[in-house]
């Protein structure tokens, strides 16, 4: 479950953030995940208390919201949000797109306590 290092990554980066910060605790942390990640939102909340046992992190809430797909055409330049598996351009109907968005994943806020 390669869920479960990404858990155990985030918790290396905000106990770095954490200690910069002089923090006692983390009440929690907001990711933001594309739906083409590659992740699995469910297996990360699951994985997330194993990671963050005996850490600053050990009673945080975790949140995930999810990224739209969007996509670039490279024939009429227009940019839309689409399926993940239907990236074909909402304007022209092109296929040839540039995914331009929903291939993340971001840490995107961490609440401490002083």
């Amino acid at each position: 479950m390669h869920e479960l290092a990404i858990c155990q990554s985030i918790i290396s980066q905000v106990e770095t953030l954490a200690q910069q910060h002089h923090a006692k605790q983390i009440i929690e942390i907001t990711l933001k995940i594309g739906l083409l990640a590659g992740v699995e939102s469910e297996l990360l909340k699951q994985a997330f208390p194993l990671a963050a046992a005996g850490t600053c992190a050990e009673n945080t809430e975790l949140k995930i919201e999810s990224i739209p797909v969007k996509v670039k055409c490279s024939q009429c330049h227009a940019e839309s949000e689409v399926q993940p598996n239907r990236l074909l351009c909402q304007s022209c109907g092109d296929w040839r797109t540039k995914v331009i968005s929903g291939d993340e994943m971001l840490l995107a806020r961490i609440e401490f306590l002083q």
